[in-house]
Parts: structure tokens; C-alpha cells; sequence
């Protein structure tokens, strides 16, 4: 394994920020399970996970002294355009996350997972012109005889896994598109779906349905949400630009790996042939990791 490129402590902070945002994200779905126990919908944890991000979202922008930049992207109408696109993909994968873990899906959620970042090579050589050297080649060619597996294995379409995997991966091209630092652009995501989030809240709230305000434990945990949404976002920002990308690429397969630990111990269905898949989809994420590092020692020797 490579070692992180920024020198003493500030490489071993950034280490273990990369390693605190993929933990967090690995474990959340606990957390959503908890409030779906406690009857609260998806919709109603996206409405109070956009509402709640804000505040902390907002606290990061003052910590880097961003407020200027905020105040630009306002004023500008096609970056504005940008992240309400981006805010929308967002918020859908959120959506559908939180209703799949809370739907004993979990494995098909960590499945989306361990594609995103493939997906993202492909996508970056068909958008942006990258290129894709022969393991990036061979590792998205394994991922996709792996869901070609998954789908025999469940008798369709792994819809779920692929939606969460086509939603992060259009988020990630939109946001490379977007003239905006990492807390900027959070927060005005953040600020676009919170006006009908709160909308939504008010109107669950006056119907008698909503959660908020009913307990001290439901209250507690939809004020969580924001922590848990705008936290591993800042850290992985933050980490992202001082430790080598093939790091990272090692780092980000410990989400959907929890995952899948998750799942299988709440006994979600996992037969021969599902287990077949996965092998082939962790096949085309080790080659995709090794590709990554070896980039970095030839960036390095050079």
C-alpha cells in the first residue's frame, strides 16, 4: 500500500479523516434502520437529513471562509442550474438508500456501492476523454459479468444497486462540472432541497403524522441527520486532497464492504449464485484498487 504523500501528522489526519468518512457511510444504514423501527418514512429522514444538513454544512463554509464564493454561485444562474441538477441526483439516491436498507435490501445497496467507482472509470473515458488502461479495462469487465450473475441470481434487473450506482456516479460528473469548492457546493444542494423538505415537514408535522417532536429518541435522531449527512462529505473533501488518490481507491470499497457485512448478518438471501457475483464484482474492485496504485508509484517514480 502506498503511503499518504503529505508529510507527518497532517497525512496521518487525513488518513484517518478518509478512513472516519468511509466508516461513518459504512454504518449509517444502522442508523436509518433505527428510525425505520421507529416509524419514521424515507421520505420523512430525507426531508430532516436536507433541513439539518444545512446548519452544518453552513458551519463548514464559515470554517473555510467560503462565504464569498457562496454568495458568487448564488448570483450565477447556470452554475445555479448545475447543482439543483446535482442537488436532485442527490437527493434521489438518499431516497432510494434509505428505503432499500430499511427494505431488507441492504447487499443490493452495498452491490451499487462496489460498481459506482467502475462505473465512474467508464464514465470518465466516454465524457471526459479519460483513458482506461487494461486493468481499468479488465476490473470493468468483471464488475459487469457480476451483474450479469446478480441478475440471474435475483431473476431481474438489480435495479436498486444500479440506480444508486447511475445516481452517485451522475452526481460525481455534474459536481466535476461545477465551478464550486466541496462546503460551497454542499450547502447550496443543501439550501435547494431544504425549501421542500421543510415544506414537507411543516405539512407532516400539522397532519399529525410526523415524527419530530414526538420523542426525545425520534426528535434526537432526525436532528442526527445532519451530522451524518454533511460530516463524511467534508471529511472526504477534505482528505481527498491530501492523500493519493490510489488511497482513496483503497479506502472507498470499506463502505459498501460494512455493507455487505450488514446485510448478511440481518440474514438478507445470499445464495451460491449471488455469492458468485460478488466474487467477480470484489475481483473487478481489487484490480480496480491495483490499477489505482500502480498509477500512483509510476506518478511517483517520475
Amino acid at each position: 500500500m502506498p503511503t499518504p504523500s503529505a508529510p507527518g501528522a497532517e497525512a496521518r489526519t487525513a488518513l484517518t479523516a478518509g478512513i472516519g468518512c468511509y466508516l461513518i457511510w459504512g454504518f449509517v444504514p444502522l442508523a436509518f434502520q433505527l428510525m425505520g423501527r421507529m416509524g419514521i418514512s424515507p421520505w420523512e429522514i430525507v426531508a430532516h437529513r436536507t433541513i439539518w444538513a444545512v446548519p452544518v454544512a453552513l458551519a463548514f463554509v464559515l470554517a473555510a471562509r467560503q462565504s464569498r464564493q457562496v454568495l458568487s454561485v448564488l448570483r450565477n444562474a447556470r452554475v445555479m442550474g448545475w447543482l439543483a441538477l446535482s442537488a436532485a441526483l442527490i437527493g434521489g439516491n438518499w431516497l432510494l438508500y434509505i428505503w432499500a436498507v430499511n427494505s431488507g435490501r441492504v447487499l443490493e445497496t452495498s452491490l451499487g456501492y462496489y460498481i459506482n467507482p467502475l462505473l465512474a472509470m467508464a464514465a470518465g473515458a466516454l465524457i471526459f476523454g479519460e483513458r482506461i488502461d487494461r486493468f481499468g479495462a479488465l476490473a470493468i469487465g468483471l464488475a459487469a459479468i457480476g451483474v450479469v450473475i446478480q441478475t440471474v441470481a435475483l431473476g431481474h434487473l438489480p435495479v436498486v444497486s444500479l440506480v444508486l450506482a447511475l445516481t452517485f456516479c451522475g452526481y460525481a460528473i455534474v459536481r466535476k462540472r461545477v465551478a464550486a469548492d466541496a462546503q460551497t457546493g454542499l450547502l447550496v444542494e443543501c439550501l435547494l432541497l431544504a425549501g421542500p423538505s421543510l415544506v414537507y415537514a411543516i405539512w407532516l408535522q400539522g397532519s399529525g403524522a410526523g415524527n419530530f417532536g414526538a420523542g426525545v429518541s425520534a426528535t434526537a435522531w432526525l436532528l442526527a441527520c445532519g451530522p451524518l449527512t454533511a460530516t463524511p462529505l467534508m471529511l472526504f473533501a477534505w482528505a481527498a486532497r491530501r492523500i493519493p488518490l490510489s488511497f482513496m481507491g483503497f479506502l472507498q470499497f470499506m463502505g459498501p464492504t460494512i455493507g455487505f457485512g450488514i446485510g448478511l448478518s440481518q440474514g438478507e438471501a445470499f445464495t451460491p449464485v449471488r455469492a458468485v457475483s460478488f466474487v467477480f464484482i470484489w475481483a473487478g474492485a481489487a484490480v480496480f484498487a491495483w490499477g489505482a496504485w500502480r498509477r500512483s508509484r509510476a506518478v511517483t517514480a517520475s
